[in-house]
């Protein structure tokens, strides 16, 4: 089994973004949103090295000028798993860790338990945390996960899964609790030999169905180990997002 020093995070970064232009350079108090990231992951786990794979010199100037690491990699890639993968080969980690660029609030709990999830069988890991509230379970936009018995992604979906065929009107969050329904947090985690594979794996039918990438690697007979983690992470996806966390730092003590 490999040991820490044998991890990176890679953190893949395009500055075009269809939702929020130029969202990773949009200023948040004073500093682009990428060094929000850089700042928290440098300062939550200094213990492993943190690289960030660019496609932009706009991008890498503000990396640069921090002093963080990073890759150049190509414009073209259609996935953020692509590009990680394309940087991976010049840095060379035995596990890497994918965290978002655009998620300011990612803990160092929800880094670690990714790194020790992918030191199994699984050669990919994530995160899931419990829903709690009947309308998030029921919105598309937050994606489910069901699991089997030894915690491995069985589906992901937009839809609500397990759906309560006898119950859905009367869900509450003592149902929740005892179904143990799952929301899928978008980290990953890959081995090393799995993410060259995974670049070259083509989107399957159901990814193009229901927009997942994740689910590409389950149409292709591999396994996802899921981490529970009981912290939810806050995505920056429109300028909405980007004042909220504004506000949430201007709150803090």
């Amino acid at each position: 089994m490999e040991s820490m020093q044998d991890t990176a995070i890679i953190v893949p970064a395009r500055l075009r973004s269809t939702r929020f232009p130029r969202k990773l350079l949009h200023e948040i108090e004073g500093k682009p949103l990428i060094l929000h990231v850089a700042d928290r992951i440098a300062s939550e786990v200094p213990e492993i090295p943190l690289h960030f794979a660019v496609d932009d010199p706009e991008l890498a100037a503000a990396l640069r000028e921090r002093g963080y690491s990073f890759v150049m990699t190509s414009p073209d890639h259609p996935s953020g798993s692509d590009r990680i993968a394309e940087a991976n080969a010049t840095i060379g980690a035995r596990c890497v860790v994918n965290v978002q660029a655009d998620e300011p609030l990612v803990t160092g709990k929800q880094i670690r338990a990714l790194a020790a999830a992918v030191r199994g069988e699984a050669p990919m890991a994530t995160l899931a945390v419990r829903f709690e509230r009947k309308e998030d379970f029921f919105d598309p936009n937050q994606v489910k996960v069901v699991l089997d018995e030894q915690g491995r992604a069985l589906y992901f979906s937009r839809a609500p899964i397990p759906f309560p065929r006898d119950e859905a009107d009367g869900i509450d969050e003592a149902w929740f609790r005892e179904h143990d329904c799952r929301r899928h947090l978008g980290l990953y985690a890959y081995q090393r030999d799995f993410l060259k594979i995974l670049a070259h794996l083509p989107p399957g039918r159901l990814e193009r169905i229901e927009r997942l990438e994740q689910l590409r690697v389950l149409e292709n007979g591999y396994c996802i180990a899921v981490a529970p983690t009981d912290e939810p992470t806050i995505g920056i996806d429109t300028p909405d997002d980007a004042r909220r966390y504004e506000a949430y730092l201007k709150d803090l003590p």
